[in-house]
């Protein structure tokens, strides 16, 4: 027999045929009991998982203690199964929970795990997952509290941030944001897999499309070049985030960012991260085309429906060249389009083979605006669409319309030709010029550059750097959410935006 699923709806009318036939009480419960639901008039068991097929009735029992309990109050949920299961996890609207104690007892070898958590003030999803160290997997799922409206439809809007502030209103829209985790710190607040899961949840509930970015470690974006143990470090990492059910719900992983810098490679400065090396880690370049050790490939074997992004190369950055020489020739342009090179040559040598789907699903780009530049006679704010070429840069541009160059250099290779693009990336600061947001911003810049990315197809998503990241100080002076200088103009202007 299925565990009964009890609506809200549905336990109403049961009261009301209970007044009306009081007689029936005692079969009422006796059926309850048979059913294995030990709930309160107010609770909801869902059974599901990942788990292996097993008969209905030795799925999970769940019992909150005490039964009766209301938002605010000290709880336990006791967890029963025929399984030992490891490295379990409980969450409560996406907050991971650590079982507090378990034990095994009774003859037919049930384990029971108890976890000890206060009960929202809003309806509770509670999850059991199992096997976390490698990627948590569903087990088995309780609703508490009243059932949940049905989600307002939302508007889609190219309008995202980065490092979002998660009280932010949205205002009705489908928006982007991007977050972001490391490899070597997956067990440490903020950065680690757990709270990466909680920020996912909480993204999903308002609708929002969330990317998320894995570097390696600190500064260093990408493993360091020929090192093969960080690589498969890194790959594991990868196959995990894929893996885990709690991050089903991501848009898409980028791999690292503006790893053509030295500043990106402090592990191993002597081995900067090359295009080849990049394209390696990637899907596999430089390989025998039957390896599968490579991001593409062992995302896909765990989770097909992710995508996976090409990381973005930073624009006007010399620390390295490309071989392939762009039509534009400026290092940082000939390091992206020798990257594109060897993923298309890789993707292409693969699907020869048989192999298909080798390919990226899209790539991330920076395009930093830059509305100081002097051929804008101080109107700022058209920066976005006004070309910037820079004679001594043999006309590449100088500002946001660099998009343009990477959109040609995507487009320029059969693999990658039409692919998405994510501006990932996006404000008034140039790290040569050193001018932050908050002191030039000019208003009316977003509302310039988002004109500009919907009248362009192939872009999907302008995310501005960034919107909050509490307790560090260094990036103050880019946040929409603390509004400093200048940024009360950018703040605003982007809530103006989402609510036209």
């Amino acid at each position: 027999m299925r565990p009964v699923h009890l609506t809200d709806y549905t336990l109403a009318a049961i009261g009301a045929f209970l007044r009306r036939r009081g007689w029936l009480l005692g079969l009422l419960l006796a059926l309850l009991a048979c059913a294995l639901i030990p709930i309160p008039g107010y609770v909801v068991i869902v059974p599901g998982g990942n788990g292996p097929v097993i008969p209905a009735p030795l799925s999970p029992q769940m019992r909150l203690d005490p039964l009766f309990a209301r938002p605010g109050d000290k709880v336990r949920l006791h967890i029963t199964d025929r399984i030992p299961w490891t490295h379990v996890l409980l969450t409560v609207n996406g907050i991971s929970v650590h079982p507090e104690t378990w034990w095994e007892a009774g003859l037919g070898g049930q384990w029971t795990w108890a976890f000890h958590f206060v009960l929202p003030t809003r309806p509770a999803e509670l999850v059991f997952y199992h096997d976390c160290d490698t990627g948590c997997r569903e087990r088995g799922r309780m609703s508490v509290g009243e059932t949940p409206t049905p989600p307002l439809v939302l508007t889609p809007t190219k309008l995202g941030v980065v490092f979002p502030n998660p009280d932010r209103d949205w205002h009705g829209r489908s928006g982007w944001v991007v977050e972001m985790t490391y490899v070597r710190r997956a067990q440490e607040p903020g950065w680690g897999v757990d709270d990466l899961a909680a920020k996912v949840y909480r993204h999903q509930t308002k609708g929002l499309r969330v990317l998320v970015r894995v570097d390696y470690d600190y500064n260093q974006s990408i493993p360091p070049t020929g090192d093969y143990l960080a690589l498969a470090e890194y790959l594991e990492y990868l196959a995990r985030l894929a893996r885990d059910d709690r991050l089903r719900g991501v848009y898409g992983y980028i791999l690292g960012s503006s790893y053509n810098g030295l500043d990106q490679n402090a592990l191993a400065p002597d081995r900067p991260v090359t295009p080849e090396w990049y394209a390696r880690v990637l899907n596999g370049y430089g390989e025998p085309v039957y390896h599968t050790d490579n991001a593409v490939q062992m995302i896909r074997a765990e989770n097909p429906s992710v995508r996976v992004l090409v990381g973005p190369v930073r624009p006007w950055n010399t620390d390295q060249d490309g071989l392939h020489k762009y039509r534009i020739d400026a290092p940082w342009l000939n390091y992206m389009n020798t990257l594109v090179h060897y993923v298309d040559e890789s993707a292409r040598a693969k699907a020869t083979a048989g192999i298909p789907l080798a390919a990226p699903d899209g790539f991330a780009v920076q395009a930093p605006g830059r509305p100081d530049a002097p051929e804008l006679g101080g109107s700022g704010s058209a920066e976005p669409q006004t070309d910037l070429p820079r004679a001594e840069w043999n006309g590449a541009q100088a500002g946001f319309r660099i998009y343009r160059e990477w959109l040609d250099i995507i487009n320029s290779y059969s693999s990658t030709r039409g692919l998405p693009v994510y501006v990932t990336s996006a404000n008034t600061f140039i790290p040569a010029v050193g001018i932050p947001p908050a002191q030039n911003y000019p208003r009316g810049w977003l509302s310039s550059a988002i004109s500009v990315v919907n009248g362009e197809p192939q872009i999907q998503a302008l995310c501005w750097f960034l919107d909050d990241l509490p307790g560090d100080t260094q990036w103050e002076n880019f946040s929409l959410t603390r509004r400093r200088g200048r940024l009360v103009d950018a703040a605003e202007e982007f809530e103006e935006l989402l609510k036209r």
